[in-house]
């Protein structure tokens, strides 16, 4: 594994990014910098999340909303989304190997990682309606 990069900007992001539960997106990222006293240029931060998730770092979480979302944590697990407030919770069941193997089987793909998203209403949401 090459040698992490960490410059100060970079060490800034991935505290915030390690320090938060909520899987911030880059605004949310850019806002808590400022609330420490950071004032980092957007393209810094956007280079440092790309950078950051590259070197496997963080995960960049694409859960069909128009911003990506980050997590710092990097074993697999999988998340399930609020769709009225878009909490989302982490949930540390593994994908079965058998409904795995079965969707290689019927796309022909060759299956290297699997992320699944569920999607619902959670409790707060919920006991709104």
């Amino acid at each position: 594994m090459a040698k992490l990069n960490l410059t100060v900007q970079r060490k800034a992001i991935l505290d915030v990014i390690q320090q938060s539960h909520d899987h911030p997106a880059a605004a949310d990222i850019i806002e808590r910098l400022r609330g420490k006293g950071f004032n980092f240029a957007y393209g810094t931060v956007y280079n440092s999340l790309r950078y950051l998730t590259d070197a496997g770092v963080i995960r960049e979480l694409k859960l069909g909303e128009a911003v990506s979302r980050y997590d710092g944590r990097t074993e697999e697990h999988q998340h399930v989304m609020c769709s009225k407030c878009g909490r989302i919770e982490e949930v540390m069941i593994e994908v079965p190997q058998e409904w795995t193997r079965q969707v290689a089987e019927e796309t022909r793909f060759i299956i290297h990682h699997s992320h699944i998203v569920l999607e619902g209403v959670c409790e707060s949401c919920a006991s709104q309606s």
